[in-house]
């Protein structure tokens, strides 16, 4: 069966790809290309479909997959797809389909949304999902722009072709290209499809893509038809206050080269959805970022004239990003067939990684310090997923306990549990035992919360160490954990207080870490002041 937009057939070789030699992109990131989990055994389930207007993905049938994924017998699901904006759980085909998964152990992975930088947009938002953001690798696809002014070497991204001539060209910005021999436009337009094809219709030679302010300093490699090349924002505007103080302004593009070893990285990029959750705020998503940007492979241009085809393609978005964690689940599921979904989760984000290869924090778009609603636990680091140590494990009754204290009716927790389920009399949510800890509303008291860890290692005593947010005094008891035995589990409390009443009454962030000294097992504190 074809498909449409060719989505599912990318994120499917990201996930189990086997082993390609000389796989490039018009010469680009030429070498093996492989999948996380290569000679997994896959199957593929279609549930989008072209309809009359737009392309169609019902609940119906996202609901069936899932139906048919665990009817068949699989171990892990990677579903690259999410709402538009965030849904309650019972009107949320994946969260429903995801659920009826967990409850036969099947651990099922899925983007957390496109619509970054703004905060809020994050998608698939159930706690038994496993909700994956966006972030860069130390690779890039670099063209080089000169004005001719001289002043500055403006660095670039681009999977284009190089100008015809290496020369300096006329340089003109959208609004004023309206000539038929228009070179090189701006990017002022609604889209890089449509910027290309105003940029064409107006006979131009090349292309500059410029940020605008909200998409900072975060650029990605597409590969125009017409030599292009995508700047931040901060070279934009200088480009453009160039243009208008110049008379005669030209510009010239280097060809495209790739480079690797890119710093910093990764970088949240600025199109992953963000934090915080905007349906239950107690459960941070996106839970983790994996690889999203250029990555895999994707439709072409999708311009009219683009008639190109190429077995591979560089792709970005939390859908590539999502396989990314798929593999590393389908991996550490051989390793530990016996684990629950939660373990799975719990182990890959509790060994996560908030630092980028300058050792820094790991920073946004605009080059500030990223935070959990960027990044979730962190960056994943599988190697360090296969000895977690400790985990946060989870049953299904969790799951309906916490429906019943989001105040689910009867009604609607049939539509998760087969069998009927008496919620308990009190159940309080913040005793969620999820690998991240939130507290959206602390005031003036302090705010107790409890977790339990199990221990999945060798035998050893674990110590405690807080790094508080902004304002809040943490207190942990108690503070040192002695495991014996591995299945052994300890309950530890944690008690929350604001400690500089002044401080700001939005939110701030730290983290909770146990360690062994060898191994580290780190949660995200995220808390909101009133």
């Amino acid at each position: 069966m074809r498909h449409v937009l060719g989505h599912g057939t990318p994120t499917l070789s990201i996930a189990g790809g086997n082993f390609v030699s000389g796989a490039n992109v018009f010469g680009f990131a030429n070498g093996t290309a492989k999948g996380g989990s290569p000679r997994s055994h896959v199957a593929a389930y279609k549930v989008c479909w072209l309809g009359a207007i737009e392309i169609e993905c019902t609940d119906a049938d996202i609901i069936e997959a899932f139906e048919d994924a665990i009817s068949d017998g699989v171990d892990v699901i990677s579903c690259s797809l999410g709402k538009n904006s965030p849904t309650e759980f019972f009107e949320d085909g994946i969260s429903i389909g995801a659920f009826h998964a967990i409850e036969n152990g099947v651990m099922v992975v899925t983007g957390g949304g496109n619509s970054g930088p703004k905060f809020g947009t994050v998608t698939n938002l159930a706690p038994w999902l496993f909700s994956v953001g966006a972030s860069t690798i130390d690779r890039s696809f670099v063209s080089y722009l000169q004005l001719g002014d001289n002043k500055h070497i403006i660095m670039g991204t681009s999977l284009s072709t190089c100008l015809p001539y290496e020369k300096f060209y006329s340089l003109i910005s959208s609004v004023d290209a309206k000539a038929a021999n228009a070179t090189i436009e701006d990017a002022e337009l609604n889209g890089l499809v449509y910027a290309e094809e105003e940029a064409v219709s107006c006979g131009a030679i090349g292309l500059i893509l410029g940020n605008d302010k909200q998409r900072g300093n975060d650029i990605m490699a597409y590969p125009h038809l017409l030599p292009t090349s995508h700047i931040n924002y901060t070279d934009a505007e200088y480009v453009y206050s160039y243009i208008k103080a110049t008379e005669t302004p030209v510009a010239y593009m280097s060809k495209a080269k790739t480079e690797v070893g890119v710093k910093p990285a990764p970088v949240i990029a600025s199109l992953s959805s963000r934090g915080p959750n905007p349906i239950q705020p107690i459960i941070l998503k996106p839970d983790i970022s994996a690889p999203g940007a250029y990555i895999g492979a994707i439709s072409p241009t999708g311009l009219a004239s683009d008639n190109r085809r190429i077995p591979y393609i560089i792709g970005s978005g939390t859908s590539v990003a999502c396989p990314h964690v798929y593999a590393i689940v389908s991996l550490l599921k051989t390793h530990y067939p016996h684990w629950t979904p939660a373990a799975f989760k719990s182990a890959i984000m509790t060994t996560a990684r908030v630092l980028d290869n300058n050792d820094t924090p790991i920073k946004d778009q605009s080059k500030e310090d990223a935070t959990p609603f960027g990044y979730g636990a962190g960056h994943i680091q599988p190697e360090l997923a296969m000895d977690p140590g400790l985990i946060y494990d989870l049953n299904i009754v969790d799951y309906l306990n916490f429906l019943c204290s989001h105040g689910y009716n009867q009604t609607q927790m049939k539509m998760f549990s087969r069998n009927p389920y008496t919620c308990p009399k009190s159940y309080n949510m913040l005793d969620f035992n999820y690998p991240s800890i939130t507290v959206p509303n602390l005031r003036k008291h302090s705010v107790e919360i409890s977790r339990t860890v199990t221990n999945v290692g060798s035998p050893g005593t674990y110590h405690v160490h807080v790094k508080e947010p902004h304002g809040i005094s943490v207190l942990v008891k108690p503070r040192s954990l002695k495991f014996n035995e591995v299945g052994e589990k300890k309950t530890f409390k944690v008690i929350f207080k604001v400690s500089k009443p002044t401080a700001s009454a939005g939110y701030v962030f730290g983290h909770l870490l146990w360690s062994d000294g060898r191994l580290k097992v780190m949660s995200p504190l995220v808390v909101r002041s009133n």
